[in-house]
């Protein structure tokens, strides 16, 4: 039996380099390539086309590519009784959390005002603030949003934290379900980011939530560009009540030349850097899922098909 990978936007050779490199590898296709498809028993994707695993009757496990997998649930034509897993690995939530520590750290340090101001030869010195001063929410605490609080525990800020049920992590105030979110906003100067993408969470980041933040709070979003939704977030910051955002992910990637965010003097963007999965750590994990697929056993970082992660 076999492996299909199909990431029509992305460039599969490191994968395909990856399993050459592993003498354990079972057989492999890449999509659009001819293939038997009654061979394939595990793809591993991202972004695959609407419908597609309809076509592999002996399929059983689709893996993504990465943390995220609305790219997987948001298909309406999945097989039935498919299992979904998703990568979750050390290198890539210490990525994650290296970036969120660089965006948190150039906003109270204020390195995104000079990188723009730089142009005009302004020598304009602001005060900065120290981490002991800032309290910094994440939104989510799985393993990428976990990852990121301790890290900023270890770098002195004061860690805040809302997810659907309430964490316990050294250093970090937990908050869970709607009736904490008001309280976690209200405390948060820099609010991020690090959710699932599902019905409940699409175009969380809005103005009603923004509201609930204090004046001059600063937005940082590294997990689905569909969780924001961008006319808000450019009326707040208009009118003053944020002071700036930090947007790694868009609802359409590559974020159009002729979009609004490129020319707001207080967005900062980076084109979906944040943490990038990297297939030779991530292979490893996936190849452990095919070997406990084959043996009946319970899989790593299986998604709950009625959670959405």
């Amino acid at each position: 039996m076999a492996v299909l990978i199909v990431c029509p936007d992305r460039d599969p050779s490191k994968w395909v380099e990856n399993f050459e490199n592993k003498d354990d590898a079972p057989e492999y296709f890449v999509y659009p390539e001819e293939h038997d498809k009654n061979k394939v028993k595990m793809a591993i994707t991202w972004n695959h086309p609407e419908g597609l695993f309809m076509e592999y009757p002996n399929l059983e496990v689709i893996s993504s590519m990465g943390a995220g997998v609305d790219h997987i649930m948001n298909d309406s034509k999945l097989p039935k009784n498919i299992r979904v897993t998703r990568v979750t690995d050390e290198m890539l939530s210490k990525d994650m959390s290296d970036f969120v520590l660089s965006q948190v750290f150039a906003t109270i340090r204020d390195l995104h005002y000079y990188s723009k101001t730089q142009k005009e030869k302004n020598w304009d010195r602001r005060d900065y603030l120290r981490p002991s001063e800032i309290n910094v929410g994440i939104m989510g605490l799985g393993e990428l949003g976990s990852t990121a609080a301790k890290k900023l525990v270890k770098n002195d800020f004061n860690v805040l934290g809302w997810s659907s049920s309430e964490k316990n992590i050294d250093g970090v105030q937990s908050f869970s379900g709607d009736d904490g979110l008001k309280k976690f906003l209200s405390k948060t100067n820099i609010l991020i980011c690090l959710l699932p993408l599902t019905d409940e969470t699409e175009g969380i980041l809005n103005r009603q939530l923004f509201q609930n933040l204090p004046k001059n709070a600063y937005v940082i979003n590294v997990a689905r560009g569909e969780h924001l939704v961008e006319a808000d977030l450019t009326q707040m910051l208009d009118n003053g009540h944020l002071s700036g955002a930090s947007l790694d992910v868009f609802r359409t990637e590559p974020l159009p030349e002729d979009h609004s965010f490129w020319d707001h003097e207080k967005i900062n963007i980076t084109p979906h850097i944040a943490s990038v999965t990297n297939p030779k750590s991530a292979l490893s994990l996936i190849l452990e899922n095919y070997r406990r697929m084959e043996n009946k056993e319970d899989l790593i970082n299986e998604v709950d098909m009625k959670k959405g992660y």
